[in-house]
């Protein structure tokens, strides 16, 4: 099954969208051509309480003293990752994206990053345990080609060496 179906029907209509320096026009975004998949991707279910759970964010977040920020206002998107320990104390965390209000993962960081709701899962047998990392992106990703050709490659070895047999997507 392909992840995004008449690819090249989509890569065209996506190469004609509107000049970078126009993205941030809402008259734009009408225009912008989202993908019609007619049938849905799905997979085999998993028994949470026996399996290794992998957080990706598309908060763009990163450590702020040893990771280079996300490239926010590239009006064409950041299709790189950035990967930190589940561990990590909210304060080391910076973000960097330039399409969602920040106010509220300031104020309580869990909305975009629930790592100690999901460390109490955990320890409650609701979930069988965590990946070590967390999987962080930037959420705005116009060009469909790109993440699955660059960026999902990348997410699927970082889970695949980290033991996970299910993921958790917390979009921004």
């Amino acid at each position: 099954m392909e992840i995004l179906e008449n690819r090249a029907e989509w890569l065209a209509k996506f190469q004609n969208w509107e000049a970078p320096q126009q993205i941030g026009n809402q008259e734009a975004w009408l225009r912008y051509p989202f993908a019609k998949n007619k049938t849905a991707i799905s997979g085999h279910g998993v028994n949470l309480r026996q399996s290794r759970l992998a957080l990706i964010s598309s908060a763009g977040g990163y450590l702020r003293d040893s990771q280079k920020p996300f490239d926010a206002p590239n009006p064409y998107g950041d299709y790189s990752l950035r990967v930190f320990p589940t561990a990590t104390p909210f304060v080391a965390i910076a973000y960097a994206h330039d399409h969602y209000d920040h106010a509220a993962v300031e104020t309580d960081p869990q909305v975009l990053l629930p790592l100690r709701h999901l460390e109490t899962m955990v320890a409650e047998g609701i979930i069988g345990a965590l990946t070590p990392s967390v999987v962080s992106i930037m959420g705005y990703l116009p060009d469909l080609v790109q993440l699955i050709d660059t960026l999902f490659p990348q997410i699927l070895a970082v889970l695949q060496a980290e033991g996970a047999q299910a993921a958790l997507l917390v979009p921004s």
